[in-house]
């Protein structure tokens, strides 16, 4: 995630591990029906699963403002 050491909200543990959630849940963007989008890289806890963080790992797919 970055250089900072992160501790779990949940259970205080330290160990974190990244996990990829992609194929039919990649995420989209909004006006961009066809778009292939983006996977999603999540933080999680080792020891109780809490997720941390949540990034897209393609963020220029997402150019477009609100």
């Amino acid at each position: 995630m970055d250089n900072n050491k992160l501790i779990c909200k949940a259970c205080g543990n330290d160990s974190f591990s990244e996990g990829k959630l992609d194929g039919y849940a990649a995420l989209r963007p909004v006006d961009k029906f066809f778009s292939n989008g983006s996977s999603l890289i999540f933080t999680l806890c080792q020891k109780c699963g809490e997720v941390a963080s949540i990034k897209a790992e393609k963020p220029y797919k997402f150019t477009s403002s609100i």
